[in-house]
């Protein structure tokens, strides 16, 4: 999926729960879930598909990747 994001305005997830690693999300993308991680703002940044990333979600809220 190609998107620009060069004026993007990113917010930190509310996903991130004020842990070490958090998580950045930019709205305003139709059809696209930009995700990057805030200690590297300048990095790559991932997009998902909006099913993708609530997937991604709830597998994180299950515990499906364990304890980080």
């Amino acid at each position: 999926m190609d998107v620009d994001l060069t004026n993007a305005a990113w917010r930190k997830s509310t996903y991130s729960g004020g842990q070490n690693g958090c998580v950045e999300v930019a709205d305003g993308y139709e059809g696209a879930m930009p995700v990057r991680d805030s200690k590297d703002p300048d990095g790559p940044a991932l997009v998902f598909s909006p099913g993708a990333w609530k997937a991604f979600v709830t597998a994180v809220i299950d515990g499906d990747f364990g304890d980080a």
